[in-house]
């Protein structure tokens, strides 16, 4: 399968045949192996092992984290990204406008503030529903305008809880 990651500003096509890798036209043996119930994946690229930590933030973006570094990236197989090039475009990323509630629940923690930029997969608010904590997280990068909760708030299913820029 065929994808594309967008990183830093440029692209990289990816094809991923079994345990073969190619990336930008060079050929890699590779395997990805998880922890489970961890974000940490095991990276095995021709012989040389690479711990990183993954996280998913939704619509094929991920931030990946190694040795201390972090990148945001958005990874498209070939057929989302030309459908998406057919109706939003282009291939720009859209975050939404603003965070809603996935649930009735508490709002716990408001981890930014009005003016306050956020990056793809960060801490918004964390929501307690059914005595767990979820941690909800910016889907883009994007810039806060406004708060509109506060801790120890009961909200409901789709209520606005952040509006972006």
């Amino acid at each position: 399968m065929k994808y594309i990651v967008a990183l830093a500003g440029r692209e990289v096509e990816v094809e991923v045949d079994g345990d073969q890798v190619t990336v930008g036209g060079t050929r890699y043996a590779a395997s990805l192996t998880s922890a489970p119930g961890t974000p940490v994946r095991q990276l095995l690229l021709d012989g040389r092992a690479e711990s990183l930590a993954v996280d998913g933030a939704g619509n094929g973006c991920w931030a990946v984290t190694r040795g201390g570094e972090r990148w945001e990236m958005e990874v498209l197989d070939e057929r989302t990204r030309h459908i998406r090039s057919l109706t939003s475009g282009g291939n720009q990323t859209r975050g939404p406008a603003a965070l809603k509630a996935p649930m009735p629940g508490l709002v716990v923690r408001v981890q930014v503030e009005a003016g306050a930029t956020v990056a793809v997969g960060s801490g918004v608010v964390v929501l307690e529903a059914m005595k767990m904590e979820n941690e909800l997280r910016a889907a883009s990068a994007a810039t806060v305008r406004t708060v509109r909760v506060k801790p120890g708030e009961a909200v409901e299913k789709g209520q606005v809880l952040v509006e972006f820029e």
